[in-house]
């Protein structure tokens, strides 16, 4: 039997292969599982060293080794690349794993309360409320949602990513959380009988499948019928569980890499058969408990009549021929039109490309669906609440006009500066006009904006390719703009070098991520939003304004070519980074 679930294990694995992976990377990151196979300092660990510290020495003492802390993490790899010394996501990284976070908190309740023995309590009550909040409401819950991955990529070649917040859109999360904290208590409680402990692991071993299966199920109900199903097959488990032995040694020796990237999701691929084996079993034997292991759909797909029925009003609404109702036109106008978003057309013409978009996009979403190769989400054991349809107020495959992208990029641009004058105004502490022109605007970011709208129209039908395109195309322009403006000018308006994952401290992770999340916001929310206002809007108040914003932009532009915006804090900020350095040795 073993070899049998390995081998559809082995299947399942081969079929979603990256999204198996990606799934226990980020429960090996998180610390949900697989915690030998991520380098990371845990949560728990952190806020008990910061308490210890703060009542031995005081928030003094506690800063010391927080700071050494932050020393250490910061210079412990060479590895220019991979720097962590700064941005914005390594301080967010840097102030968990140091505890600096705690040391924040710390100074807000020694500035409110003055007792030393109240500032510790309230302390310890913070730390144990953000540590079970995040154990139980983001690493337990996690275990269910692979669970729920895993098992949903058995049947269907494909899972929606938004398996990811299911449990979020069903309203379950509360729930699901409650389920683990029962069965952590539960196995916690039998730890202290010590073969009880061993002997319970596998009697709750399928908790998470059951609640992954029906997340409204009761914690309680859950527990009780994994034991059930579970009476002859604890020892089955902890042998299948040894069978793999093999790939934890090889997993040691190759610091992680090979659990990382195959023998994680080997597991849990095969554990996910062995608990459908069992499933079918209790279903077979009408054992107690088991009509709460009704999600049908997930272990079966549905007929073609089934998805018919529920689907009707979907088929209904698209039966009509996306470009039926659109003339077949030709030359530079279509050209511009299908490939880059342009229109040059009328109103009308627009209105009804929109409408045929529209159709279009439901096709795309529902196909997959109606062939019976991703799970239909209409067949839930758990209905979710309709939504009000706002594709016709804010659809994203739209066209725009000539006079809505000028609009779109001034509009970007001056968001562009506003965004990197109060990241140095949080950090530094003082006002830097950023950029090489003297305006408001970081031409840039709106060129950036223009291109994502434009060159990457015929992503936009899909949010995946859309944002892994947006950071390569950012990337790209990031890059090439550096590093002609350094040849230009002789000088960086920009340096990466100590951030995560840079190249030639030109651009880095924590910089394309920021783009990449910005040009889905730009794509599918801002430049609609922007282009449905201006839709409303006389042509004879917008072409005035336009004008004017256009000079104003040419002349500063013409000017800054001779008299680039340069100085402190635009090209170095050095001078700022020592001064806060100094500062901190003296205090």
């Amino acid at each position: 039997m073993l070899k049998q679930l390995k081998k559809n294990g082995r299947k399942n694995l081969k079929k979603h292969y990256l999204l198996f992976v990606f799934v226990c990377f980020v429960a090996a990151f998180i610390g949900s599982e697989f915690v030998n196979s991520a380098t990371l300092t845990r949560d728990e660990k952190v806020s008990s060293t910061f308490i210890t510290e703060f009542y031995a020495n005081g928030i003094n003492g506690a800063e010391r080794h927080i700071n050494e802390t932050i020393d250490f993490i910061e210079n412990f790899d060479n590895n220019k690349i991979f720097e962590r010394s700064k941005g914005i996501f390594a301080m967010a990284i840097n102030s968990f794993e140091s505890g600096n976070l705690y040391l924040q908190i710390a100074n807000g309740v020694i500035s409110a309360v003055h007792s030393r023995q109240a500032q510790i309590i309230i302390l310890i009550i913070l730390a144990l409320t953000m540590f079970f909040m995040f154990y139980f409401f983001v690493k337990k819950v996690y275990i269910v949602i692979s669970r729920r991955i895993f098992l949903e990529g058995r049947i269907y070649s494909k899972v929606a990513s938004q398996r990811f917040v299911s449990i979020i859109k069903v309203k379950r999360w509360t729930k699901v959380a409650a389920s683990m904290f029962v069965l952590v208590l539960f196995k916690t409680l039998w730890g202290f009988t010590i073969i009880g402990g061993i002997i319970k692991k596998y009697s709750y071993y399928l908790v998470p499948y059951i609640v992954a299966e029906n997340p409204d199920i009761a914690p309680l109900d859950a527990i009780k019928l994994s034991r059930k199903m579970m009476d002859g097959n604890k020892w089955k488990c902890f042998c299948y569980e040894l069978s793999f032995i093999g790939w934890d040694i090889l997993s040691s020796l190759t610091a992680g890499t090979t659990a990382i990237f195959y023998s994680n999701p080997y597991k849990i691929a095969t554990f996910s058969e062995f608990y459908v084996s069992i499933r079918e079993k209790a279903k077979k034997e009408n054992m107690e408990l088991s009509e709460k292991l009704n999600d049908v759909y997930l272990f079966e797909k549905a007929s073609d009549e089934v998805l018919s029925e529920k689907y009707a009003d979907v088929i209904e609404g698209l039966r009509i021929s996306p470009c039926s109702e659109l003339p077949d036109k030709r030359g530079i106008k279509n050209f511009l039109n299908r490939y880059f978003g342009i229109s040059l057309y009328t109103k009308e013409y627009n209105a009804a490309y929109e409408r045929a978009q529209i159709r279009k996009m439901k096709k795309e979403k529902y196909k997959y669906v109606l062939a019976g190769e991703t799970y239909p989400d209409r067949l839930f054991t758990i209905e979710r609440k309709k939504k009000k349809n706002r594709f016709e107020t804010l659809n994203y495959l739209r066209t725009y006009t000539l006079s809505s992208l000028l609009v779109i990029f001034f509009i970007i641009c001056i968001i562009g500066w506003l965004y990197e004058v109060s990241i140095h105004l949080i950090r530094d502490g003082a006002f830097v006009n950023r950029g090489t022109m003297h305006g408001p605007w970081l031409p840039i970011y709106g060129y950036g904006g223009i291109l994502i709208i434009t060159i990457l129209y015929n992503f936009r039908h899909n949010p995946k390719e859309q944002f892994l395109a947006t950071i390569v195309l950012c990337g790209i322009i990031e890059y090439l703009t550096s590093f002609v403006l350094e040849v230009v000018y002789g000088q960086r308006w920009w340096d990466y070098t100590g951030y995560f994952i840079n190249i030639n401290g030109r651009i880095c992770a924590e910089g394309l991520l920021v783009f990449g999340i910005g040009g889905l916001a730009i794509s599918y929310i801002l430049a609609p939003m922007i282009d449905n206002f201006l839709k409303k809007i006389n042509k004879k108040i917008l072409i005035p304004v336009l004008s004017i914003l256009v000079v104003v932009f040419l002349i500063d532009q013409i000017y800054s070519m001779k008299k680039p915006n340069v100085g402190a804090g635009v090209t170095s900020y050095s001078y700022i980074q020592e001064e806060n350095y100094l500062k901190y040795k003296i205090d």
